[in-house]
């Protein structure tokens, strides 16, 4: 790789933090949408219908949304893991990136309407019930904390550096396929929580 490559895009500054490079400022516009749109999804709910299930086996929007936090405080570590190791390897690029067909088969077998079913591994499930706007405070700072890995990401190879799924031990992803996952995952399960919505106002 050039090295003028490499810091051409951290040159470029935007208020305090350098520019973002294009591929990792892709998946920032995401998270901030996300945190959007869980925003306008949640905010209007009473406690009540943030708690309904549509039966005792299906998730209630509060559990779609903790599940996503859940799944944060696992894959943060993880991501930090993989944003050092390259940093140490000298793992520089700033794109654009094409990713294996593992990271692109995994990004794509999440994004709704869903396709294919799972069953969330248990370290990924929805541990208590809490109110509406601790779910939602903890939604939109996991947003901001995923922003924060892509600025300390910036300027690496996401295609080369290596997350460890934390929820299959034999899952090895290219880091920038582990934030469109993330991505994924979480327009995944908000969309799920429409479809409880929908389900409870046609049962009204």
């Amino acid at each position: 790789m050039e090295p003028g490559r490499q810091v051409q895009c951290l040159l470029v500054t935007s208020g305090s933090q350098p520019a973002l490079c294009p591929d990792n400022d892709v998946f920032r516009r995401q998270f901030e949408q996300l945190s959007a749109d869980a925003d306008a999804l949640i905010a209007p709910l009473t406690e009540e219908a943030f708690n309904w299930q549509p039966s005792p086996t299906s998730w209630s929007v509060g559990q779609c949304v903790e599940h996503l936090n859940v799944s944060a405080r696992q894959y943060l570590p993880a991501m930090d893991e993989a944003i050092a190791s390259a940093i140490r390897r000298s793992l520089f690029n700033e794109g654009p990136f094409t990713y294996n067909w593992i990271g692109r088969l995994v990004v794509a077998s999440m994004e709704p309407p869903p396709r294919y079913r799972f069953t969330s591994p248990k370290v990924l499930r929805p541990q208590e019930t809490r109110s509406p706007a601790d779910v939602l405070a903890g939604f939109r700072a996991y947003q901001v904390q995923y922003i924060d890995r892509l600025h300390a990401a910036n300027g690496l190879d996401l295609a080369r550096a290596r997350v460890h799924s934390p929820a299959a031990a034999w899952l090895w992803l290219p880091l920038g396929s582990a934030f469109a996952l993330m991505a994924a995952h979480e327009r995944r399960h908000l969309w799920q929580a429409r479809q409880v919505l929908a389900a409870r106002r046609q049962r009204a």
